[in-house]
């Protein structure tokens, strides 16, 4: 039976985002972009930390910088590994679930890590899932933050963003002004007032080009889902926060339910939790995965080439 949770243990004041982020040009060696080439395509990732490996996979209109916050809280305990998925960031390609699958399981082949957890925010959050489901070998946790309902196979569901009307001002008045309407939307917007969190936010936004807005990206070629529904065998903790939209707390309420995990809401955040309430989302983190991932190496994982195709 899934269970919902309300976390609770800070206040939003006692860990201000500004002592965590740097503007740009400030990065320490250890925050240093990487990158892959996987199929042709030029891919930003980044390696920090110390322990077992976790994958943290970012939602639409982000990038990896995203996972600013929870690098610094957590790098002394896990390796924490993140990428700019396909048109994202200062990553190269086109947006496309299934390559970011690809995309994902080849990065953790090139770092010789397995097996992983992995975190997937809001549109990541489908990749993630996707990722359990096609290489259940590599992902061992499953952590679920703000997903849409899991049966849709659109890039976003209708319901939640206006695509339709955010296209039509794409295309007729260009890229900055739909950054513009994107920033006071509920799904990407701040509850914090804290100066380093709407920076790092604007920053995201501010380097999203929108391609995938324009011209969408196709069905993913597996299904939606890459497999029945509730078919996920790893431990599951689907996180929301307390004042995200009714229809994402409810997503994730099915999906605790369905597949076997369970709900926890951030207290005091809206969609964007991990920067409205960055220490009491890495506490959450560090929660679930102290027991569920081993202390110990990693052994190399093998990914077959019709898995990259």
């Amino acid at each position: 039976m899934a269970r919902t949770l309300i976390a609770k243990y800070f206040s939003l004041s006692e860990y201000p985002m500004s002592l965590m982020t740097r503007p740009a040009g400030e990065a320490t060696a250890a925050q240093a972009d990487l990158y892959l080439e996987h199929e042709g395509i030029r891919l930003r990732y980044r390696d920090e930390g110390h322990g077992p490996a976790v994958l943290l996979v970012h939602g639409w209109t982000l990038d990896l910088e995203m996972w600013e916050p929870q690098v610094a809280a957590l790098r002394s305990e896990y390796r924490l590994i993140r990428w700019d998925r396909r048109g994202f960031g200062l990553s190269a390609g086109a947006a496309d679930l299934d390559d970011d699958v690809a995309d994902a399981a080849a990065l953790c082949r090139h770092l010789r890590v397995s097996p992983i957890a992995c975190v997937g925010m809001s549109q990541g959050a489908r990749v993630a899932l996707q990722l359990a489901r096609r290489e259940p070998e590599l992902v061992s946790v499953l952590i679920l933050d703000g997903p849409a309902d899991e049966s849709l196979g659109c890039s976003q569901p209708v319901s939640d963003v206006p695509l339709v009307e955010f296209r039509s001002i794409m295309r007729l008045r260009g890229v900055e002004a739909f950054r513009h309407e994107w920033r006071g939307h509920p799904l990407a917007t701040l509850r914090t007032q804290d100066e380093g969190a709407r920076s790092l936010l604007d920053r995201m936004i501010a380097r999203y080009g929108g391609a995938d807005l324009a011209d969408p990206p196709s069905e993913p070629r597996n299904g939606p889902n890459g497999g029945p529904r509730g078919t996920v065998r790893q431990p599951l903790l689907v996180i929301n926060g307390e004042f995200d939209l009714e229809s994402r707390r409810e997503s994730g309420r099915a999906l605790a339910r369905s597949l076997g995990g369970q709900q926890i809401l951030i207290r005091s955040a809206g969609h964007l939790s991990n920067l409205d309430s960055p220490r009491i989302y890495s506490e959450v983190l560090r929660g679930f995965l102290r027991p569920r991932l081993p202390a110990g190496g990693w052994r190399p994982y093998t990914i077959s080439r019709e898995r990259c195709q």
